[in-house]
């Protein structure tokens, strides 16, 4: 069983390459007027193959991260 520094170490990750895949979409997709929310109305277009490689690593990471979080509290 994952040990709670490990868990510690492991939301880094994380949370690491989630900010991986925000800053790609930000340079893939510009924002609307206000700057906070991405701008979908011009169809934009997006190298689907990067983007896979970034959400691969970050739903395998949710995934162990989530497991051994269920099999903690359930200890």
């Amino acid at each position: 069983m994952m040990k709670q520094n490990e868990l510690k170490e492991e939301l880094g990750e994380f949370f690491t390459i989630r900010d991986e895949m925000f800053k790609f979409l930000d340079k893939s997709i510009s924002k609307d007027k206000s700057g906070f929310n991405f701008d979908f109305s011009k169809n934009p277009t997006l190298n689907a193959q990067d983007f896979y490689k970034i959400f691969y690593k970050y739903d395998y990471k949710a995934r162990k991260i989530f497991a051994n979080a269920m099999k903690m509290l359930n200890a």
